[in-house]
């Protein structure tokens, strides 16, 4: 199976290997040595992942009752261009032209960030207003725009138009097409091997071969969910529904279904070594088993993805500290939508290693003890119009007690 390389995910290995990034998507940036801007979250070269590290920790921070700093926040809708889309990154003293490199996952994952934090909403809200602009004919998205649809860009895409309430069987092309379509159109029919799973993107020949990177994503985008996503309503085990005209969650379900019998066999994921390491076989891969426990949660497996959780405790922690604030946050979102405790996750509280990466921020509060139930997701059902019921709880202990609670740590290396 092949696993998506992203432009961040490219830019760690050039960071860890000394590999070359490709420029295709490349946006211009500092060195590494080069001095960062004020408000960024991690130390490393923000260029291929500034928006997206600055994105998920926000939104790590928010579930875990965490107000990020001003300062940080400001950086964030600074790099928005006046047409609403991000780069993964820019020089924000020179405006957005012509050549100006626009990237629909930044865009989308600041998109579900603002939202989130419910901040600079008509910000946020401008941001879904160009995606949809530059959707593709067959109701998807690519990294950049007018780029070939692939699931990754499609389902980050539809999470964020969920978060700023739009209908997504609404956004429809001349022909008709919506993004779920796109989606459906690359998944793996059941009964076939890796029944069940999302292609990345069709091969030279049409071909779909099984991606567990878009598996993970598309089961939340075909379900309507962002990123920051809670524990569904629990559900039978997934099972793999054969047809040519299935609803978007009975596709969502069938990847669930490829990837709780992927961990059934072993509780992690797996990635190809990577260009020029010693290790020739293939390596665990924590982001994309992070991704997979968010996603089976987020479609009503929560029980399907202890032994992966229960597996990113024992083993990640010491990514996510070496990866930066990205890495951070998909363990905090992945402890989120599980209930797992992300201030003890392993021995490590992930919340205060996520705080110091960043400005200090502007207030932390500590959450109530977990549900035992099934948790409200973050996606389309909460309310937009204030803040969570969870994020008021938060704010009201720091009211009740009068304690204003301020981190300041030093920086980490990141990741995206």
């Amino acid at each position: 199976m092949t696993v998506r390389r992203s432009a961040a995910a490219l830019a760690t290995t050039a960071v860890l290997l000394g590999a070359a990034a490709p420029a295709a998507v490349a946006a211009p940036g500092p060195s590494p040595s080069a001095e960062l801007p004020a408000g960024l979250y991690g130390t490393t070269d923000p260029a291929y992942d500034g928006v997206w590290r600055q994105s998920l920790a926000f939104l790590a921070q928010k579930i875990e009752y965490v107000t990020p700093s001003t300062q940080a926040v400001d950086w964030l809708v600074g790099q928005q261009c006046d047409s609403g889309a991000f780069t993964s990154y820019r020089d924000a003293s020179e405006p957005c032209d012509a050549s100006t490199v626009m990237d629909t996952n930044a865009t989308a994952v600041a998109v579900q960030a603002l939202v989130e934090i419910n901040q600079h909403r008509e910000d946020a809200n401008n941001g879904a207003d160009w995606l949809k602009s530059v959707q593709n004919e067959d109701g998807g998205w690519g990294y950049n725009p007018g780029s070939p649809s692939d699931a990754n860009s499609t389902s980050i895409v539809v999470g964020a138009l969920a978060r700023t309430g739009v209908p997504i069987n609404e956004v429809t092309t001349p022909d008709g097409n919506t993004p779920y379509t796109a989606l459906q159109s690359l998944a793996l029919p059941c009964g076939d091997e890796d029944g069940g799973a999302f292609a990345y993107q069709p091969g030279k020949k049409g071909e779909l071969t099984a991606n567990l990177d878009a598996t993970a994503a598309s089961v939340l985008g075909l379900m309507g969910k962002g990123i920051a996503s809670g524990t569904s309503n629990a559900v039978k085990d997934p099972v793999c529904t054969k047809g040519d005209d299935l609803a978007p969650e009975q596709s969502a379900q069938n990847g669930a279904f490829f990837l709780a019998e992927t961990l059934k066999k072993k509780p992690y994921l797996e990635q190809p070594p990577m260009p020029g390491a010693e290790e020739t076989a293939p390596q665990p891969d924590y982001g994309n088993t992070a991704d997979a426990v968010v996603a089976l949660a987020a479609s009503g497996h929560k029980d399907k993805a202890e032994a992966s959780v229960a597996w990113l405790e024992k083993n990640a922690t010491g990514w996510s500290k070496a990866g930066g604030p990205a890495a951070t946050a998909q363990l905090i979102l992945a402890a989120h939508a599980t209930g797992a405790d992300a201030r003890r996750f392993g021995g490590v509280d992930l919340v205060k290693q996520l705080n110091g990466m960043g400005p200090s921020p502007a207030a932390t509060a500590l959450p109530s003890p977990t549900p035992t139930g099934p948790q409200p997701s973050s996606g389309t059902g909460s309310d937009d119009s204030g803040l969570s019921l969870g994020w008021l709880i938060g704010i009201g202990l720091l009211v009740g007690t009068g304690i204003g609670f301020l981190l300041s740590m030093g920086r980490k290396k990141q990741q995206p």
